[in-house]
């Protein structure tokens, strides 16, 4: 079933030169052919990274291990855990493609249910409605019912919950792993991203691309992905996990790059944010969680 995963530590993909005496187009097919029966042995996995230090082109920033869901949240996924087809799998809509055109506060949903359902302690309480979005008012997420400043996130629950975004880029740059990319896995961003030059203009099933350092998938496309943080300018000074400012209206942070975007938006240093309200959507926005080593 959806969420049923094993956990396994980072590892580099292992792909080898085949292309000696064979045509260009023969050995590319060939090798995404490969690529994918290998990617799909490892779809669903939650992968262990471990705490590091990276540089956001500001400052130093370190952070604690966590683990990592190695795709992004799918359509099947969502539905398994909250038993609702908000959002869609983008084009197709198939079970296996991205969950997309999801609020953030869709997002926070999904977390603490699914938490409930693994006998997790659920991360993310309403003011004083507690964790259970049952019991949360029934405008909480829209933008009648204001800002998202009442949301609070436990950090030693162990649960799961939406990445910081200094979590999600050291993932992105496959932490103490980093071979230094562009990209998520590659200085080719068509050898580990859906985006406007090879998209087709639609989204994909997950891990259909190579994954990084790390054997994570998709970070650098097919479908932007919530963070925690209210959006704000780097702090100048050294940071030690650092988890965004307090305090914020609807500016959350969202990072990677999606199947529209250009090849630059889809760097793991690029950042971006939505929205201006507090329930907008998009068709290219979805999510991964993470959560606690335990």
């Amino acid at each position: 079933r959806p969420g049923a995963f094993a956990e396994q530590p980072g590892a580099g993909a292992d792909v080898r030169d085949i292309s000696a005496g064979i045509s260009i187009s023969i050995v590319k097919n060939a090798l995404f052919k490969v690529i994918r029966l290998k990617n799909a042995a490892e779809l669903g996995n939650r992968i262990v990274v471990q705490g590091g230090t990276f540089h956001n082109g500001t400052s130093a920033v370190t952070v604690s291990p966590f683990v990592i869901d190695n795709c992004e949240t799918t359509k099947a996924d969502y539905i398994f855990y909250t038993a609702t087809v908000n959002g869609t799998g983008g084009a197709g809509s198939a079970d296996d493609y991205p969950i997309v055109h999801l609020s953030w506060a869709d997002a926070i949903v999904y977390c603490n249910l699914r938490s409930v359902s693994e006998g997790l302690t659920p991360c993310y309480s309403y003011g004083s409605y507690g964790t259970d979005p049952a019991d949360w008012p029934g405008s909480w997420g829209t933008l009648a019912f204001g800002d998202l400043n009442p949301v609070q996130c436990d950090w030693s629950a162990t649960g799961y919950r939406l990445p910081t975004e200094a979590e999600w880029e050291f993932a992105a740059r496959a932490g103490n792993l980093s071979q230094g990319y562009t990209y998520s896995g590659s200085n080719s961003v068509d050898e580990v991203a859906w985006y406007s030059a090879n998209s087709g203009a639609v989204g994909h099933p997950v891990g259909f691309k190579a994954p990084n350092e790390l054997g994570l998938f998709d970070l650098s496309g097919n479908a932007i992905e919530w963070c925690w943080d209210f959006y704000a300018a780097y702090p100048s000074g050294p940071q030690i996990h650092p988890t965004g400012p307090p305090t914020g209206l609807f500016n959350k942070v969202c990072r990677g790059g999606a199947y529209s975007s250009s090849a630059a938006d889809c760097a793991s240093a690029q950042r971006s944010w939505w929205s201006n309200v507090v329930d907008e959507t998009d068709y290219t926005v979805g999510f991964r969680v993470c959560r606690k080593p335990q």
